[in-house]
């Protein structure tokens, strides 16, 4: 992940800060409790595509 790119990104919901989580592929929004996952390098910003994060996830963060 770009670390330029990952400056500049924010949350579609929330407009929040985003968490890189390198081991899964996936943008963390912890205000949204969501994760958006990356695919083939481009992280894919849709609220549909995300998937939402289980409390257990939410308290590692």
């Amino acid at each position: 992940m770009n670390p330029k790119l990952l400056e500049i990104l924010v949350c579609p919901v929330t407009k929040g800060a985003l968490i890189y989580d390198k081991a899964n592929a996936e943008l963390i929004s912890k205000s949204a409790r969501l994760a958006y996952p990356i695919r083939n390098d481009i992280p894919v910003m849709l609220e549909e595509e995300a998937r939402a994060l289980t409390d257990a996830e939410i308290e590692r963060l």
